[in-house]
């Protein structure tokens, strides 16, 4: 989406639908979070430049179109922008706002100092400045919510945020704990990324009155296209470079955050490589030399550890497209199906 989806000339229509949506979520999300002190406003604009391919508000209205009862009859007619109401162009802008607000408190957390190429706030402004902001921004998102008069939204959108905080809180604990397990790394991923994701998609759905069933179908293929999103972000933040990638690398083995090529490989390799690995990960904690990066990459695709990694992320938005098969058959419904193909490919 934005530019980096090819798709068939059928759902170039519903493509630019979105698109033309897109521009309206980034001016309510811009006037809303307009501040009458100067300072405050400078911090918003910087926030903006964050913005990346708004997988979240895409999800929300693609949740909509797509799980709409009367979008099959609005699709046949040509009407199918009757779907794009102000609500819906608001509730997108608040899941983005949730997500702005998890990225400023993020770069803080991992002293990170690259964000879409540009410099994060934290490090132009300094940590409180940072912090605050990203509560302004979760504010704001609340704030925002309470206007659409839909107290089932507000309550989703509480309880995600709680979400999201609870699985930092849980990863924060497992701080340079090198026997994490499998099971505990997905619980963090589920809270912090997928979370977010589903609900993105399942709120689009609950706001157009969808029946539950088809709102909970869209939330597990958001969850799963959420967790293989942070999959493939973890694998990039060790096998990337800053140019390619956008923002600050190897961050999580600075950090002492072990994420799933990790995890598998220590779990993988022999008592003896296991101990040389040990070493290059405790030792990452100081940064990581090219020339140690080098052998621990080749120990993990020794261990077949990165093509695991993949897999499981091919796997889970596999799953995500058999949910999306189970939608009315409208072009809404074949764009999801390429936007979750494009995640496990990294176009998005």
């Amino acid at each position: 989406m934005r530019g980096v989806l090819d798709v068939p000339e059928a759902l170039v229509p519903v493509q630019g639908l979105i698109a033309d949506a897109l521009v309206r979520v980034e001016s309510v999300f811009d006037e809303h979070l307009r501040a009458e002190l100067p300072p405050v406003d400078q911090l918003c604009a910087h926030v903006e430049r964050y913005r990346g391919k708004m997988l979240r508000p895409i999800l929300v209205l693609l949740g909509a179109i797509s799980a709409a009862p009367e979008a099959p009859e609005l699709f046949a007619s040509g009407r199918e922008d009757e779907l794009v109401t102000d609500e819906l162009i608001r509730l997108a802008a608040v899941c983005e706002m949730v997500h702005m607000a998890t990225l400023v408190h993020d770069d803080v957390l991992d002293d990170a100092e690259l964000r879409r190429r540009g410099a994060t706030l934290n490090h132009l402004r300094g940590n409180e400045a940072a912090v605050i902001l990203g509560d302004y921004l979760i504010a704001g998102a609340y704030h925002l919510c309470a206007t659409i008069g839909r107290l089932d939204l507000s309550e989703r959108i509480g309880r995600v945020s709680m979400d999201l905080c609870a699985g930092e809180l849980l990863q924060l604990h497992h701080r340079g704990d090198l026997s994490l397990d499998e099971p505990t790394y997905f619980e963090i991923v589920r809270r912090k990324t997928g979370t977010l994701i589903g609900v993105s998609c399942e709120l689009g759905a609950s706001l157009v009155n969808a029946p539950p069933e088809t709102a909970s179908a869209l939330y597990q293929t958001g969850l799963r296209l959420g967790v293989a999103f942070q999959i493939r972000d973890d694998l990039l933040d060790l096998t990337g470079d800053e140019q390619r990638v956008g923002k600050s690398v190897r961050k999580d083995l600075e950090k002492g955050k072990l994420t799933l090529p990790l995890v598998h490989h220590l779990g993988a390799c022999e008592p003896i490589s296991r101990g040389r690995s040990l070493e290059l990960i405790e030792g990452g904690a100081g940064g990581v030399s090219e020339a140690d990066e080098r052998e621990l990459l080749g120990r993990l695709t020794e261990t077949g550890s990165v093509t695991y990694t993949e897999a499981t992320a091919r796997a889970l938005v596999n799953e995500a497209q058999q949910q999306i098969a189970t939608l009315p058959p409208t072009p809404a419904r074949a764009l999801l199906d390429a936007l979750a193909q494009a995640v496990v490919d990294r176009a998005l």
